[in-house]
């Protein structure tokens, strides 16, 4: 049972023709994130107080432009997988956040605040999305790694990352912090972008297989510890959104152990697949009229695939 709904989940891991593709594309017209192009392009581009420099990660160009930096920064370790940076493997993590902040699934769902609306603070992202907190744990901890490891080589200033207006004590803000809140997440992290050190076209096949079980170690690992911390944010999500989100993030577990490449390309067409908008009260699978046949059976394998899950233990 589990099986079968995993074989559904994979088959759409084969690529899309761009013409199937137009329709659904979550992205930008030329494949990248929204707002790619107006992303900080590396560190030192961030603001700088005093010695320090601040990042506003609940801001989605400001958190997209810390994505920006690790790929630019990674890019010479991939350069061998693919043209201008396509084949590298940190893709997967922006482009979903794009999905994200595309269909609406970074605003503050109870309504409360005007943060993330098109006709209120619109590049805001809400400390109340179940989506944007536990994205933080798949940008801000990854991205303090690679600072570890010494992605960036020597940095002139500190890294400080500014908190949101509440709920503070749920995130870490720092190398130093974060190190004493999750070792073993950070560590993880850390060892993935010292592995990248070694990658080279020499050693194609096995050291990207190799950078691959890291990276999918470190995901999975990330979303294991921010899982349980944010059960509180999906009471603010309707029931069908809630179970697609615990539904995904179980389903990472399964795509991640199959070392599944996260490069620019792959991960564009997996995203067709994905809901184009949050899922409302009335929405009842697999028959959700505005979504594809393709789109609704996804979410079913998902949902099938949580439960045998479970079942099995």
């Amino acid at each position: 049972f589990g099986i079968r709904a995993l074989l559904v989940v994979a088959v759409t891991l084969s690529p899309v023709p761009a013409s199937a593709r137009s329709e659904n594309d979550v992205t930008g017209e030329d494949g990248y994130p929204p707002l790619w192009d107006l992303a900080r392009e590396s560190l030192l581009d961030f603001p700088v107080k005093d010695n320090k420099i601040v990042i506003s990660a609940w801001n989605y160009q400001e958190r997209l432009g810390v994505y920006k930096t690790l790929l630019n920064a990674s890019a010479k370790y991939f350069g061998a997988f693919g043209p201008q940076n396509s084949g590298n493997i940190l893709w997967g993590l922006p482009l979903q956040h794009g999905w994200q902040f595309h269909t609406g699934r970074l605003v503050d769902p109870s309504g409360v605040t005007s943060c993330g609306y098109e006709n209120g603070e619109h590049l805001c992202q809400s400390v109340r999305s179940w989506w944007s907190c536990m994205n933080y744990y798949l940008a801000i901890i990854p991205f303090l790694g690679a600072v570890e490891a010494g992605l960036f080589g020597q940095l002139p200033y500190e890294i400080e990352i500014l908190p949101p207006e509440e709920k503070k004590h749920d995130f870490c803000y720092s190398v130093e912090d974060c190190w004493s809140r999750m070792p073993k997440l950070m560590d993880d992290w850390k060892d993935f972008f010292e592995v990248n050190k070694a990658v080279s076209s020499a050693t194609f096949s096995f050291k990207l297989d190799d950078a691959l079980g890291l990276m999918w170690k470190a995901h999975t690992t990330s979303i294991a510890y921010a899982l349980p911390k944010f059960q509180d944010r999906l009471k603010y999500l309707s029931d069908p959104e809630a179970n697609f989100g615990k539904d995904w993030a179980n389903a990472v577990d399964f795509i991640g152990a199959t070392h599944f490449r996260t490069d620019l390309p792959t991960i564009n067409n997996f995203q067709t697949f994905l809901p184009p908008r949050m899922l409302v009260e009335g929405d009842v699978l697999p028959s959700i009229s505005d979504f594809t046949p393709q789109q609704n059976k996804v979410l079913v394998s998902l949902r099938d695939l949580h439960k045998a899950n479970k079942l099995t233990g």
